[in-house]
């Protein structure tokens, strides 16, 4: 099977008028927090750089950061997902409000809310400190149950899985939407995909791939660890993001792939989250999968260009 190419120029950007799309999110949900300031001595106690914090910002990350950019881009975003019962948590809810996204949350009070904070000295990332605990497992059957009854109310359902914890009941979840006729969007990790089995879409970057495949030494060897995952999984169709070098579509039909069109990476972080809520947003307003991957890899280019977990706007994607 021969690799086609796609390039930005033989396509027109995607119009601005998109249907409304509804779109459900569900993974693990995360609250980012930056603390920027001046780095102009090293520290008497240890040989480490002192920070002195400026400017603080919070950020929706994880799940929420797909969510956020889904909305961003227009479409009816719902969000299901667990959080702790404390500050950070009513943080992530109101941060939700304030963009439109329906937040569907769970409280639990056994867990602290994932926070990942990075403090940034001088445009630069010195240091990231994660606080994370998996949600208890009553919390979790309540989830499953609250997604079953939000289905039908969306169009297409994206999972988001970080490995923190907030899908097990991943299969469950693929099941149910599925036999619905709801296409199932997964940004993947771990090192077992056979329980993404079913899902439309998998979105791995070239690590993740790596990881589950082996190496590869040449394009076809790649097609052909890809498609063989693709089958394995009965999946609609692979998509491996694969940074400086694009993005590489593997359906039953066709391996295209799509070169990078970043024009300056700044920051990766979030990357993979715009370009599966761009593509879910795409495919949920009835756009064809090639074009979907075309408009994905534009908004996975404009975003690393920005400091942090951001989001692209419908002018800087279709202007």
């Amino acid at each position: 099977m021969s690799i086609h190419q796609i390039s930005p120029a033989t396509r027109d950007a995607a119009p601005t008028a998109l249907p409304a799309t509804r779109v459900l999110i569900v993974g693990d949900i995360m609250l980012d927090r930056y603390w920027f300031g001046d780095v102009n001595r090293i520290s008497p106690e240890a040989p480490v750089p002192v920070v002195r914090v400026e400017r603080r910002e919070e950020r929706l990350g994880g799940a929420a950061n797909v969510a956020r950019n889904a909305a961003a881009l227009g479409a009816k975003t719902g969000l299901l997902g667990v959080v702790g019962a404390d500050e950070a948590g009513s943080t992530v809810e109101d941060m939700l409000g304030d963009i439109g996204v329906a937040s569907f949350l769970s409280r639990d009070p056994d867990i602290s809310t994932i926070i990942k904070l990075r403090v940034i000295g001088r445009q630069q990332q010195l240091l990231r400190i994660d606080f994370e605990e998996a949600p208890s497992d009553t919390v979790l059957r309540d989830k499953l149950t609250r997604f079953n009854a939000l289905l039908p109310d969306y169009d297409l359902v994206v999972l988001s899985d970080y490995a923190k914890g907030a899908l097990v009941n991943v299969r469950d979840m693929i099941t149910a939407a599925r036999t619905l006729g709801k296409r199932v969007l997964v940004d993947p990790k771990g090192d077992d995909f056979s329980q993404y089995a079913g899902a439309s879409i998998l979105t791995p970057n070239r690590a993740e791939l790596r990881h589950i495949v082996g190496n590869w030494k040449s394009e076809a060897e790649l097609s052909e660890k890809a498609q063989r995952l693709r089958n394995a999984l009965a999946l609609e169709a692979l998509l491996v993001t694969r940074s400086e070098e694009g993005m590489t579509l593997y359906t039953a039909d066709a391996v295209e792939h799509f070169p990078a069109m970043a024009r300056e990476v700044y920051d990766v972080s979030g990357a993979g989250d715009t370009v599966i809520a761009t593509l879910a947003t795409m495919l949920g307003a009835g756009r064809p999968l090639s074009e979907a991957v075309h408009t994905a890899n534009r908004a996975g280019g404009i975003v690393v260009g920005k400091l942090g977990t951001a989001t692209v706007t419908r002018e800087e994607l279709f202007g």
